[in-house]
């Protein structure tokens, strides 16, 4: 739908990679983004279109940390929008339209004030500099109109709501587009110099570059695996043959995600679905065949392996539960951080290495704790862990099969290059450790 066509407006010129990131179908759109990528100008852009298809009285919000950086973005609409298109309202921050629809500009400071409202579109700006609590805040304003939201800014850190809500996006969560602008993709559209870039690279720490110019998050230290070193294990998608299967089953709104390995360590399978139990069972089957597949047998995964077991029998499927609790859990992601800081495997990028990134662990009481940030999946990680597991294993029981000594083949390279012999093991029908 255009603006009405009595308003006397003309949109700005946006480039593509701009306008295809703010002018999405999804109702929340997520945008990380650099500094001065034009992500600020896209989405006021945006907030005016939607209000000016809006009605008298409705109420549109652009909401930034604090109500001084809310300025910033009221300052510019008003440089664009035709002065007789609008009143204005400097004390309050307002722009009422002719069509008596009125623009807010907020900070997010205060989240107790943005309680109330029936808001029919937002802009959550500087969205990582926001409080968790402005988001909740926002979100509920947008309860009773069912209105869209962009939710936009640099990149800061991993441990805050909006990386959590981009990671749901990008990971193709219902009614979510996701987005990433860097300064490159600015620079191709003549936004921002190359020569600026350059400048800002040679004078900013490499971790706050690759922040505000690249859109890529800082390292944490809570991270098991290691930011760099998951980087280092991203390759495309391999080659079979197969040699093992990891599965990590929904649980509620979770996925059901299986991951292959090939014999030396790199991914050539991954699916990830959601659905009935009995579609899941199939599917399984459908996909392993006769090759040894490691299965999360928690809680309702119990059924569900008894199932695979009896089902699969016809065709020589060999599938073995793994029970996840806090130790067994920690032994696992262990096992898949060391194979992922000495480069034994590989993994293709996306759903894997974003879910990696966003994993972290914490000391207790009873010990370390792996698990996902609040809020985001694992499933991924789960099926990985599960796969190197069962892939470590069966380079044990090959060598044993060797009759060598273990101690003098634990190179990966050493292992890779014996792929007849894995193969072998895997056709013993001797996989998993008793």
């Amino acid at each position: 739908m255009k603006p009405q066509e009595d308003h006397a407006y003309t949109r700005p010129v946006l480039y593509p990679k701009q306008k295809k990131a703010i002018f999405c179908k999804e109702r929340y759109g997520l945008i990380e983004a650099s500094t001065k990528s034009g992500k600020t100008v896209g989405c006021i852009v945006w907030l005016t279109e939607q209000a000016l298809r809006g009605k008298a009285g409705q109420n549109f919000w652009w909401v930034a940390p604090i109500r001084d950086q809310a300025k910033i973005a009221f300052k510019r609409l008003r440089k664009f929008m035709p002065r007789q298109l609008y009143t204005l309202n400097l004390s309050e921050l307002t722009l009422t339209l002719s069509n008596g629809s009125i623009i807010w500009f907020k900070g997010a400071d205060h989240a107790d004030s943005l309680y109330g409202e029936d808001v029919y579109a937002a802009v959550i700006d500087e969205a990582t500099r926001c409080k968790e609590d402005a988001w909740h805040a926002v979100r509920s304003t947008l309860t009773a109109t069912n209105g869209p939201i962009r939710i936009i800014g640099n990149v800061k850190g991993r441990k805050n709501w909006a990386y959590r809500m981009a990671r749901r996006a990008e990971s193709g969560a219902p009614d979510m587009h996701y987005a990433r602008i860097t300064a490159h993709d600015a620079a191709d559209a003549n936004v921002i110099a190359r020569s600026e870039i350059a400048d800002a690279q040679r004078h900013l720490p490499a971790s706050v570059f690759k922040e505000l110019y690249l859109a890529e998050p800082s390292d944490d230290a809570a991270n098991p695996f290691g930011i760099d070193a998951i980087d280092k294990c991203v390759a495309p998608l391999s080659d079979g043959p197969a040699v093992v299967w990891g599965i990590d089953l929904a649980k509620s709104s979770d996925w059901t995600v299986a991951v292959a390995l090939n014999a030396h360590g790199s991914v050539c399978g991954l699916e990830r679905w959601q659905g009935p139990w009995e579609d899941t069972i199939t599917k399984i089957i459908g996909l392993t065949g006769n090759v040894p597949a490691l299965i999360d047998s928690t809680g309702v995964g119990d059924p569900v392996l008894e199932s695979l077991q009896k089902r699969g029998r016809d065709q020589g499927a060999r599938y073995e539960g793994f029970k996840f609790s806090s130790s067994s859990k920690q032994q696992v992601m262990e096992g898949l951080a060391v194979a992922i800081q000495q480069r034994q495997i590989t993994f293709p990028d996306g759903v894997i290495a974003n879910e990696l990134g966003a994993f972290e662990f914490e000391y207790t009481r009873t010990g370390v704790r792996y698990t996902a940030q609040s809020g985001l999946h694992d499933d991924a990680v789960c099926a990985l862990a599960l796969a190197v597991s069962s892939w470590q294993s069966m380079h044990k029981n090959t060598l044993r099969i060797w009759g060598g000594d273990e101690s003098s083949h634990d190179e990966v390279a050493t292992l890779a290059a014996a792929e007849s012999a894995v193969i072998d093991a895997i056709d013993s029908g001797h996989w998993f450790p008793r």
